[in-house]
């Protein structure tokens, strides 16, 4: 009886051990459904090479070429030098979350657009460590990753540290907001555009001696970086850095599209284009912009588009002999009604 009693006392320690160590035990949450843009640079010049959603998290370590969720590598994205911009939006429970973030080489990790982890430099493997407190609810993340040589690790992942109701310590750090704002330097005014090019429709002039927020930036002029940005006014629009003073390194903006970039498909609107000179047939409504074709004095065109300035129409977008591009619009006659040719 007594090595009956002695048994069931140790089997009954064991299990309780073994249910206090399962408590104990906190699982680490990847998050789901990033998006992945990728660059051939380290600082996320020139365009978006590859987009690749990754279902399961960020838990990386590729040796070579980076790959995409079922581990087939992508070769259009160069081995070394490159960089990535995760994103995602995740639900968290209210409380404070220890935040885990290690790569080789330089990260940064966003939380609703403030920056919580900034180590964008070539360093050997290492992890980074921030508490955030959350409310209960939607959240956006970003991840800026690049890789310099060698292999790219990069793994993200959180754990819920205390909940919000059981908090009596000091709260979490808040980290602050790294903003990018410009001003307007060498001219009287800059155009406001619809679309990163010198041939957008015009919304509005930006004048020196006021500060805007910078919330984007668009390479697919080729000359100069674009820059989308509210105005006072709360007009939105797109203005060359050019003529644009930025208050800091614009490398935490993301690359955004616009219209223009599926404008191609746009159906047919009945109008027809007819040059009155040789017209060269751009990608986009800018001189800077490649040349396609061109169109010959009294050629047609179907019009799919177009964009205005001062009232009149600047730039048509065309389908001619199965090329679809811009030709400027001052130098084309048009037959048809033209108010049925959509502006951009």
């Amino acid at each position: 009886m007594k090595y009956i009693w002695r048994l069931s006392v140790i089997l009954t320690t064991m299990i309780i051990l073994a249910l206090m160590m399962s408590l104990a035990i906190v699982s680490a949450d990847f998050g789901i459904n990033w998006t992945g843009q990728f660059y051939n640079s380290t600082d996320f010049s020139g365009s978006v090479i590859e987009t690749e959603v990754y279902v399961n998290g960020l838990n990386f370590d590729w040796e070579a070429n980076p790959e995409d969720e079922d581990g087939t590598p992508l070769l259009d994205v160069q081995p070394d030098d490159f960089s990535v911009r995760f994103t995602s939006t995740q639900t968290f429970a209210a409380g404070i979350y220890d935040f885990d973030v290690t790569a080789n080489d330089g990260v940064r990790l966003f939380i609703d657009g403030v920056t919580v982890v900034d180590s964008f430099t070539t360093n050997e493997l290492t992890t980074y460590e921030v508490q955030v407190e959350l409310t209960a609810g939607e959240h956006t993340l970003q991840v800026d990753f690049f890789n310099d040589e060698d292999d790219a690790i990069l793994q993200v992942q959180w754990f819920l540290s205390t909940t919000a109701t059981s908090v009596t310590a000091t709260p979490a750090p808040t980290a602050t907001p790294i903003v990018v704002n410009a001003s307007v330097v060498n001219v009287g005014g800059l155009s406001l555009r619809t679309g990163p090019y010198l041939g957008a429709s015009l919304i509005g002039v930006l004048r020196p001696g006021n500060v805007y927020n910078l919330q984007a930036k668009n390479f697919s002029e080729g000359l100069f970086t674009w820059y989308y940005l509210t105005t006072e006014s709360g007009f939105t629009g797109w203005a060359s850095g050019r003529y644009l003073e930025l208050t800091n390194e614009d490398t935490i903006l993301g690359e955004l599209g616009t219209a223009f970039d599926t404008a191609n498909s746009l159906p047919d609107t009945g109008v027809i284009a007819v040059p009155r000179a040789v017209m060269n047939i751009r990608v986009r409504p800018s001189i800077r912009t490649d040349r396609l074709g061109q169109m010959p004095w009294g050629g047609e065109a179907q019009l799919l588009a177009r964009t205005v300035q001062g009232g009149n129409d600047f730039w048509y977008l065309v389908r001619y002999e199965g090329i679809v591009g811009w030709i400027y619009a001052p130098f084309v006659g048009v037959r048809g009604n033209i108010n049925n040719v959509p502006v951009l």
